[in-house]
């Protein structure tokens, strides 16, 4: 069976936006150390005025994860009834579970509250082409409430170039795109923000800063001291464990030169699975084709692709 309907014969549960509550962030408990799934796939029914910027807005998506999670699917006319898969089941990103964790090929951005067995998630805006999102280790630096924005003169000539006055000071207010809050972060020019538009929170869309739906980082805001390391990777690929059986999630390839091809999409995974510590070849039941269905749909919906060889000899 493809992953897609898989997803979608395991979801949980079914829910209709106008009876909904408004969502608070994406909250699940950590799991324990071996295991790396958290949260579970629903389905939401639209009433015939939504829209996916809506449904984002209301359960802490990204633009782009539910076109992912939906295709076929019209974002801006769904249509009343029509269900709308929203991916709200994550493989926990690789790397020390402490601090914040932004995988910028995911659009998301992972905090793990020190002392606390918890994880938050939230989506986010990230660099477009030609100002990619930085790669690496920092921390914040800085936490300011209704800041000022200065903007650089190579933002102000862009804007001059396409007629429009940019001044050398925003005040707060709502004409600030940086929104009621922003994180100082130890790369210089590199900032984790709210935002003026609601629109282009998870895509490509800021000059390299990270875009977040203002509620959710005035909820961050709380949690999140200075002196918070953040680590921010590009990993549109990730395995994960849960009870016992190995986890796929893909999305789309991030890169200022395009899309890799799908041969390399696959090697990429193929190797990345060869030298995981999660997979032993000589221990597991790989399911081959679900690994090279997930790698073309892109969905960001983790799919099971392999279990303990003891697994597979119960279930046959």
């Amino acid at each position: 069976m493809l992953p897609r309907l898989t997803v979608l014969a395991r979801s949980l549960a079914v829910l209709t936006l106008c009876g909904a509550t408004s969502a608070k962030a994406l909250e699940f408990p950590l799991p324990p150390s071996g295991e790396d799934v958290v949260g579970n796939v629903e389905v939401v029914q639209t009433r015939y005025e939504d829209t996916f910027a809506d449904i984002s807005e209301k359960y802490d998506l990204g633009y782009l994860e539910l076109v992912a999670a939906n295709p076929g699917v019209d974002p801006w006319l769904p249509g009343a009834g029509t269900e709308v898969v929203l991916p709200t089941r994550f493989i926990l990103p690789p790397g020390p579970r402490e601090g914040i964790v932004i995988n910028i090929a995911e659009y998301r951005l992972y905090y793990f509250p020190k002392g606390q067995d918890v994880v938050y998630t939230y989506p986010l805006g990230i660099g477009r082409e030609g100002w990619g999102s930085p790669i690496g280790n920092t921390k914040i630096t800085a936490k300011t409430a209704n800041p000022s924005w200065y903007p650089p003169e190579s933002i102000r000539a862009e804007h001059a170039a396409d007629g429009e006055f940019l001044p050398k000071v925003v005040r707060p207010g709502p004409d600030n795109p940086l929104g009621p809050f922003k994180f100082t972060l130890g790369m210089p020019g590199y900032l984790i923000h709210g935002s003026n538009k609601k629109f282009g929170i998870g895509m490509q869309v800021s000059h390299g800063c990270f875009r977040m739906f203002n509620n959710n980082l005035l909820e961050l805001a709380d949690f999140a001291p200075v002196g918070t390391k953040v680590h921010i990777i590009n990993e549109p690929y990730k395995f994960g464990v849960s009870q016992g059986r190995i986890y796929l999630e893909a999305h789309a390839p991030l890169s200022d030169k395009g899309a890799p091809t799908s041969i390399d999409s696959h090697a990429t995974v193929v190797n990345a699975l060869l030298q995981s510590d999660d997979v032993d070849a000589a221990d597991v039941n790989m399911d081959w084709d679900a690994v090279r269905a997930i790698i073309n749909a892109q969905d960001g919906l983790p799919v099971e692709i392999a279990v303990p060889m003891r697994q597979a000899s119960n279930v046959n």
